[in-house]
C-alpha cells in the first residue's frame, strides 16, 4: 500500500481522536511533548511518526497503539478512506487548476461527514447521468480551456518556431504532402495507406500509430484536409516531445488524464499550424470592419485553409478572445441522423459560464429555432454539401443575445448523418465595437429558448414538446405564493 495513503489515514485518525477529546493542537503538544508544528504535519499526512512517538500519542489520547496505527476507519471517515484507496484524487488533475492534494485532504478532514456526504452525492449524480471516467477527463480539459480563454500562447509560439525550422510558409495553404515529408524525413515515419482498408471493424478510425516501428496507418477514405490534420498532430507529438499520448484517431481508449490533455495540446498545435493566427486575424478584421455582414466573404474564409469548417470554427474560439477581446462566446457541435428527430449535442465549449445551452438536457428537445439546428434541417432538405446561417439569438428569459454563425456539412465518417458547428458571440459593448455589422437590419433576430420543455414562446411554430418543466415551475411558484398569503393572513 502506498506510503502516502498510510500517512494520510494516520493523520485523519489522529485529528479525529484529538478533536473528540476536545484537545487543540497546542493542548496535545503539551500532553505528548511533541511540537505543535510536528503534530500539524502529521495530521496533514505529510509525516508519519516513529513508534516511540506513536506510543506517546496512544498513551495521552487513551487509545490503543494498534487502533491508532490500524488502517481501519470508523463510519465517519470510511468514505474518505474509500476515496483515498481508490486513488480518485490521483486521477483528478488537481495541479492543472493550481490545487494541492494536501489542501483538498485538509478540507475533507476539517468536516469529514459533510464533505464525504457531498462527494457521495456528486458520485450518485454522476452515476445517474452516466458520467464516466472518460466524461470526467474531457470535462476537466474543457474547464482548463475555459479558464485560459482557450488561448495558449506557448503553443502558438511553438508553431511559429516549427514553421521557421522546417521552412513552412504560413502565408500559403499547407498541404498534407508537405507535412508528410517532414514526418518521413525528419522523424522516420513509415506511412501505410493500405492496412486499415483491410479491416471493416476499423471503419470508424482514421489512423493508428505504432510507436515501435514508427508506422502510421492511415485510411484512404479521408480528404487532404483531414490527412493534413492527422499529420500535424503527429508532428506536434514529436516536436513538443510528448510521450504520453493516444495512438488512434479518433481515440478508442485512454489510460491517463495526461493522454487526454496531450491530445488536446496536439490538436491545438495542428489547428494553429494549418490555420495560422496572423492570417485568420487579418481575414476576420476585413469581415468585421464592414457595415453589413458579408456572407460570401465568410464562406470564402471557411474554404481558404486546408481544413474542415469545424476546424475553422474551433480556431475562432482561440482567436476571438485573444485578438478581438470577445471572451463571452460558445462553440457547439451537433450531430443529426438523417430523416429523424435525433439531434445530439456532442461537443461544446463555453468561455463564459452563463451561456446556454448545455449538453445535460439529454431527455429534452433542444430549441429548433437555433441556427445550429436550422442549418441541419436545411442540409437535410436540400441534400447540399454545406449550409450556412447567421442570426441574432435572443434568449428572452435570460435577457441575453448572441450573434450565432453556424454551418452544416455531411459527416464524412458516418453514413446518413450530418453535423453542424456554430459559434455564438454575446452582444455587449465590446462586440458592438468590434463587429461593425452587428446592428444591420439584414441579420435576422430570433427569439429562442433552451429546450421546448422550458420555453415560454407560446406561438412557436417548430415546438416539439409542451413546456412541461416550465409549467411545473410555475405551479410550484403559484403554490408558494398561496402558502405565503395564507401565512400572512393568519399571522395578523
Amino acid at each position: 500500500m502506498e506510503q502516502d495513503y498510510i500517512k494520510l489515514i494516520f493523520g485523519l485518525k489522529l485529528k479525529q481522536i484529538r478533536t473528540e477529546r476536545g484537545l487543540s493542537l497546542f493542548g496535545l503538544s503539551k500532553l505528548s511533548g511533541l511540537s505543535k508544528s510536528y503534530l500539524n504535519e502529521i495530521e496533514k499526512g505529510k509525516k508519519y511518526p516513529k513508534p516511540d512517538k506513536i506510543a506517546s500519542l496512544s498513551e495521552h489520547l487513551e487509545v490503543s497503539y494498534d487502533d491508532l496505527v490500524s488502517l481501519k476507519l470508523d463510519k465517519n471517515l470510511a468514505p474518505i478512506g474509500e476515496i483515498l484507496q481508490s486513488k480518485l484524487l490521483k486521477e483528478i488533475p488537481l495541479e492543472l487548476f493550481g490545487i494541492q492534494e494536501s489542501t483538498l485532504i485538509d478540507i475533507i478532514s476539517n468536516a469529514p461527514v459533510k464533505v464525504t456526504a457531498f462527494i457521495s452525492t456528486i458520485i450518485e449524480i454522476a452515476k445517474n447521468y452516466n458520467f464516466s471516467r472518460e466524461n470526467f477527463f474531457l470535462a476537466s480539459v474543457r474547464s482548463f480551456q475555459e479558464a485560459n480563454n482557450n488561448y495558449f500562447d506557448d503553443l502558438e509560439q511553438a508553431v511559429l518556431k516549427f514553421a521557421k525550422t522546417y521552412h513552412i510558409d504560413l502565408s500559403k495553404e499547407i498541404t498534407a504532402q508537405e507535412l508528410e515529408e517532414i514526418l518521413v524525413e525528419e522523424y522516420g515515419y513509415n506511412i501505410n495507406n493500405e492496412e486499415l482498408e483491410a479491416h471493416s471493424e476499423l471503419d470508424n478510425l482514421r489512423s493508428i500509430y505504432v510507436p515501435k516501428t514508427k508506422t502510421l496507418l492511415i485510411t484512404k477514405s479521408i480528404d487532404d484536409a483531414q490527412r493534413a490534420f492527422i499529420y500535424a498532430k503527429e508532428l506536434a507529438y514529436n516536436y513538443l516531445n510528448i510521450t504520453e499520448r493516444l495512438y488512434t484517431f479518433s481515440w478508442i481508449k485512454f489510460d491517463s488524464f495526461d493522454e487526454v490533455l496531450n491530445n488536446f495540446y496536439a490538436s491545438y498545435f495542428a489547428g494553429s499550424l494549418i490555420i495560422p493566427r496572423n492570417s485568420i486575424v487579418a481575414d476576420l478584421k476585413q469581415i468585421f470592419n464592414q457595415k453589413k455582414f458579408n456572407e460570401k466573404e465568410f464562406r470564402a474564409l471557411l474554404l481558404k485553409y486546408n481544413a474542415s469548417p469545424e476546424s475553422v470554427y474551433q480556431r475562432l474560439t482561440n482567436i476571438l478572445p485573444k485578438d478581438f477581446k470577445l471572451k463571452d462566446l460558445f462553440f457547439l457541435r451537433f450531430s443529426h441522423k438523417v430523416k429523424t428527430d435525433d439531434f445530439t449535442l456532442n461537443k461544446e465549449l463555453h468561455l463564459s459560464k452563463q451561456q446556454s445551452p448545455r449538453a445535460s438536457e439529454t431527455n429534452e428537445h433542444y430549441c429548433r429555432r437555433w441556427a445550429s439546428l436550422k442549418v441541419l434541417d436545411a442540409i437535410n432538405q436540400n441534400n447540399s454539401e454545406h449550409e450556412f446561417s447567421v442570426q441574432i439569438s435572443n434568449y428572452k428569459d435570460q435577457d441575453q443575445q448572441y450573434l450565432v454563425l453556424a454551418s452544416a456539412t455531411k459527416d464524412p465518417f458516418k453514413n446518413y448523418r450530418n453535423r453542424s458547428i456554430s459559434v455564438g458571440i454575446k452582444l455587449n459593448g465590446q462586440s458592438e465595437r468590434k463587429l461593425n455589422f452587428i446592428n444591420h437590419k439584414s441579420i435576422e433576430k430570433v427569439d429562442v429558448g433552451v429546450t421546448c420543455e422550458r420555453c415560454n414562446i407560446h406561438d412557436c411554430e417548430v415546438r416539439k414538446a409542451p413546456p412541461t418543466v416550465l409549467e411545473s415551475q410555475q405551479k410550484e411558484q403559484k403554490t408558494a405564493e398561496v402558502v405565503r398569503d395564507i401565512q400572512n393572513k393568519y399571522s395578523s
